[in-house]
């Protein structure tokens, strides 16, 4: 099959497109063999290119967490999936199990779930990250509640975006920052009751505006680095915030404490790193729930972008230039 190995840490370059042996039919119990058609690409899959994998003694390694596609072959013990099935999953990617950037992969039933069937493979193949990422977070760590006011960093982008949704499906109100006013327009379409345009504005200043001088319940930050810390005074007393990020080394947690925040840290890539299989499970859970919305017409995945199996360099290049929407998603 083909497949895009990165054969050692570096440039977008080390990814070339090679021939690879298929996976085994031989599944274990519960496995499937999938053949993909499309891949999402993610900010971790630039972060693993750059710095290396998290199974540095396993190269060359295959990434992508993200893929959709079709049921191939199943092992003797599957019971939820039979051959022809469309399914997508976040599953692999990470150094150890080969990863999406390829023609066919493995993946146990209880990490998978049934395809939306109103999308593309592609719109779908973009959604299990970003969704599992945005629920966890917000409706996890975050505790939302209808009716709360929420403040999420970087609207229009792959987590962002998907975040808004499922807020507002929660009947929350939300505020959001963006860049430009052309993707205010876009998460306003989406549901955000108030952009902020952070470039011109000061976005805690904003928020405080927004909810009286209070502050919003729950600030959801997916931009890291002193994005996170200059939030804290946008949250109320005794409010949340929840981070995608690992909190900076020169953090000032003064006034966190002193409004007595409560701090979420979100990586969904946990159950995959510590082979938690229930948590495994919970994300295919999650995504199944999604799909329901996905079909009801409650919830979209954005694509900004497809490109081919072979150009999955240049999908590198475009997510490191940090001004993409959505998500961007190699079709295979």
């Amino acid at each position: 099959m083909k497949a895009v190995l990165m054969t050692a840490p570096g440039n977008p370059e080390v990814l070339q497109l090679q021939d690879v042996a298929n996976p085994s039919v031989s599944v274990g119990e519960t496995e499937l063999v999938v053949r993909l058609r499309a891949a999402g690409v993610n900010p971790i899959d630039t972060k693993l290119r750059k710095r290396g994998t998290f199974y540095p003694d396993q190269m060359p390694a295959i990434l992508g967490c993200d893929g959709a596609g079709i049921v191939e072959a199943v092992g003797t013990g599957v019971k939820k999936f039979r051959v022809g099935d469309e399914v997508y999953f976040c599953n692999g990617g990470l150094g150890a199990h080969q990863g999406n950037y390829a023609e066919y992969t493995t993946v146990d039933e209880r990490f998978a779930a049934h395809k939306p069937t109103s999308v593309s493979f592609a719109e779908a193949a973009a959604a299990p990250l970003v969704l599992i990422t945005a629920w966890e977070a917000l409706y996890e760590r975050g505790r939302l509640e209808p009716g709360e006011k929420v403040l999420i960093h970087a609207g229009a982008g792959g987590v962002g975006h998907v975040a808004i949704q499922l807020a507002k499906l929660k009947g929350a109100n939300v505020c959001t920052t963006v860049s430009s006013q052309e993707k205010a327009d876009f998460v306003k379409q989406l549901g955000a009751d108030y952009p902020i345009l952070y470039k011109q504005t000061d976005f805690a200043q904003a928020a405080l505006d927004w909810t009286g001088g209070e502050g919003v319940d729950l600030a959801f930050d997916t931009v890291g680095g002193e994005t996170f810390h200059k939030t804290f005074p946008a949250v109320r007393i005794y409010g949340d915030i929840v981070t995608i990020l690992e909190p900076d080394a020169n953090t000032v947690w003064k006034i966190a404490r002193n409004r007595n925040l409560r701090i979420g840290l979100e990586l969904m890539l946990t159950p995959m790193l510590q082979g938690i299989l229930e948590a495994q499970q919970h994300h295919a859970d999650i995504l199944a729930e999604c799909a329901k919305y996905i079909d009801a017409g409650k919830l979209k995945i954005h694509v900004s972008q497809e490109l081919p199996l072979a150009e999955a360099a240049k999908a590198h290049q475009l997510i490191e230039s940090g001004s993409t929407t959505g998500k961007i998603v190699l079709v295979i």
